[in-house]
């Protein structure tokens, strides 16, 4: 994800934390956190989900930066509207969807 590795540092940076520090406490090398933090290396759910407590960060606020904020709107409205259909409709809404994401995304 685009974006993530420059949102640790900024947290980790604001927290008064170095990298060797983070590292320590995530249980992963300095070299790994650093390739976190340029973005060449993608943290997996769990290192980034240790590395947001121990820089008490929240998790919100940290995707916030990394996630436009109109694509979670968009994703919101779209779950709403979809909770409220049967599971046969929900079904139906993405056997017609599958074909239109397929068609604009080749």
């Amino acid at each position: 994800m685009k974006g993530i590795g420059r949102c640790i540092r900024k947290y980790r940076e604001r927290a008064g934390i170095t990298q060797e520090q983070l590292a320590e406490k995530v249980n992963i090398s300095t070299n790994h956190l650093g390739a976190i933090e340029r973005e060449v290396k993608t943290p997996t759910m769990d290192t980034f989900v240790k590395i947001l407590n121990a820089i008490g960060a929240e998790p919100n606020e940290a995707l916030k930066e990394v996630v436009p904020v109109v694509w979670k709107e968009d994703i919101s409205i779209l779950e709403e509207k979809l909770s409220e259909l049967t599971p046969t409709q929900r079904e139906n809404v993405i056997h017609i969807l599958n074909p239109i994401i397929k068609e604009i995304t080749a």
